[in-house]
Order: structure tokens, then sequence, then C-alpha cells
């Protein structure tokens, strides 16, 4: 979703929308070990930054974290 602002807005739930976009943000610099160590204190930053996303830093838990970060995994396996 490349910053339309017609795109629908994302939540936490949106754990594979937010992949695809951290992995068309940031691309091949995280390889698979690289983002299974991203600290959640950085992911989440990350993640309130992107365009089009409405969730909350109160809504967000370590459970949501984990999720993104998985499929952010499999994305970037998907893309190789």
């Amino acid at each position: 979703m490349k910053d339309n602002k017609f795109a629908l807005p994302i939540n936490w739930s949106d754990h594979e929308d937010i992949a695809m976009e951290l992995y068309e943000k940031f691309g091949d610099d995280f390889d698979e070990s690289k983002i299974y160590r991203i600290r959640f204190t950085d992911l989440l930053e990350w993640v309130l930054g992107l365009p089009n996303f409405a969730g909350t830093r109160a809504e967000s838990t370590e459970g949501h974290l984990e999720q993104i970060q998985s499929a952010w995994v499999y994305e970037w396996r998907d893309n190789q």
C-alpha cells in the first residue's frame, strides 16, 4: 500500500498487511535472523509510523508484535 489515501486503514490484527508494509519499507536489509532479533520497542515504533496505520500504542500487545515478526519473516522468505 504505497501511501494511498484511498487505502483501508491497517490495525493491529492485520499482521500480514503490516508485514508486507515492513518488507516494502526495509526490503532485504533484514533477513530472517535479523528480523527475529529486532527489539519490540523498535518494531512498535516502525509499525506506528506506517502509512494508513490506525492502531495506537495502547492497543499493542506482545502477541501482536510476535505475530507481525513471524509474518514479516514469511514475507521475506516469499520474496527470496
